[in-house]
């Protein structure tokens, strides 16, 4: 039982996420494995916030930009579906991959 746990909360994205570094809510090593939104059923890629237990995302609205340069949002209210694109061990071993190709690709 003590090795089911851990690969539960990998497996599960958490209840709220952000984009933003300025935000509490940020955290890179979960985005580097790649989190999908599904909102209300549909794909969403240009989501910048999600709270799973509030039921909303905030998406970029246009190329509006505010005063300080950041995106403008909308909260939108629906069901929200957070997932990984990637498994934990899987997304490891992809960035390093990645790494060394791109490395061979550019020199």
């Amino acid at each position: 039982m003590a090795d089911e746990n851990p690969s539960t909360p990998t497996d599960t994205p958490p209840d709220r996420l952000s984009l933003d570094p300025r935000s509490e809510h940020f955290d890179e090593s979960l985005l580097s494995r790649g989190v999908g939104i599904r909102f209300n059923g549909q794909e969403k890629t240009n989501v910048i916030e999600y709270s799973v237990s509030e039921g909303w995302i905030r998406v970029a609205a246009g190329k509006s930009r505010d005063r300080y340069g950041q995106p403008m949002t909308l909260k939108l209210n629906g069901k929200v579906e957070p997932y990984y694109e990637r498994s934990a061990e899987t997304g490891a071993a992809d960035g390093d991959q990645a790494g060394e190709t791109g490395e061979a690709s550019e020199g």
